[in-house]
């Protein structure tokens, strides 16, 4: 697997800017648009945690778990951007990540953030 397998975030492209900073530099809050959240529960592929059993043994990264949870963050981050958007948002301000164990079946991972409209100074 390549570095781009266990990397995310948002492409040069995207129309709502996703920061984890209380403000961007250059630009002014024009309007609060409130709490905006992105949430996914992916359950663990039975082939992942016997490789993962296996793989506790001895020692290691869990390359295959850690991809699963990289996919679970990106797709966390895309319904976070699309309810901003929806929203009308043109960015998401002070975005945090929240991961937590869903019933011994799977893992919950929610994008969270304050969605802004920005302009430009």
């Amino acid at each position: 697997m390549g570095i781009e397998d266990y990397g995310g975030g948002q492409g040069p492209q995207s129309d709502v800017l996703v920061v984890t900073t209380n403000d961007v530099p250059g630009h002014t809050v024009q309007q609060v648009i409130g709490e905006v959240f992105g949430l996914t529960v992916r359950s663990r592929h039975l082939g992942s945690q016997i490789g993962a059993g296996l793989k506790s043994m001895i020692g290691g990264e869990l390359k295959g778990l850690t991809k699963t949870l990289v996919e679970t963050r990106n797709q966390a981050m895309e319904r976070l951007v699309a309810q901003a958007k929806a929203r009308g948002a043109n960015a998401v301000l002070m975005m945090r990540f929240d991961v937590t164990e869903a019933a011994d079946v799977g893992t919950e991972v929610c994008a969270y953030g304050t969605a802004v409209v920005l302009t430009r100074n």
